[in-house]
């Protein structure tokens, strides 16, 4: 089995690239260890030392550390990895909730038509990109002019993370929905 890494925007934040589906239809996001839980490889990933977050994609693994190099982790990382996918386990435990959700989302009825628009612009044009760098970035709300997302993943405390925001996803949704004056992520 061969994984590769990729750099990330968030220079605390890796990418590994397993060369197989991790989690198709969702994202699931853990910041500790108690979130981790859920999940076996997660549970693994955290008995790392350094280790404070784990991210799922469709096909990768992020990696978030709080302490340490990388040269010094990336070898436990991966051979955590390898082992879990060669031992054939569940990547999230039976039981365990892998939905991308992440709260309730809050808007006004009445402007239901341009959250769908908010929505769809998200789905096709933002987290594809988001994607690749290791990151996702979901609908929270939109109230009185501001669209409020979640930031999982690498884009969470990625140092780029508000010129994404402010200079990408902002200007994308206030060019095609003129409702938007501003995009804020959610705190969590």
């Amino acid at each position: 089995m061969f994984i590769q890494t990729e750099a990330t925007p968030n220079p605390a934040t890796l990418k590994f690239l397993p060369g197989r589906d991790v989690l198709p239809g969702g994202t699931l996001e853990m910041r500790n260890a108690d979130e981790a839980a859920r999940s076996p490889l997660a549970q693994t990933l955290f008995a790392i030392d350094g280790v404070s977050g784990v991210f799922y994609g469709s096909d990768f693994i992020t990696v978030t550390k709080a302490a340490g190099e990388w040269q010094h982790l990336k070898p436990a990382i991966l051979g955590a990895i390898m082992e879990h996918y060669l031992a054939g386990a569940p990547l999230v435990a039976e039981g365990g909730d892998h939905a991308a959700g992440g709260g309730d989302e809050f808007f006004d009825e009445a402007d239901a038509e341009t959250v769908d628009t908010i929505k769809d612009l998200l789905e096709t044009r933002v987290r594809p990109a988001v994607a690749q760098d290791g990151g996702d970035i979901t609908f929270r709300g939109f109230r009185e002019g501001v669209v409020y997302l979640d930031m999982k993943g690498s884009c969470s405390g990625c140092p780029s993370s508000t010129a994404t925001l402010k200079q990408g996803i902002e200007n994308l949704l206030r060019h095609f929905v003129p409702e938007v004056e501003e995009v804020r992520p959610v705190a969590t």
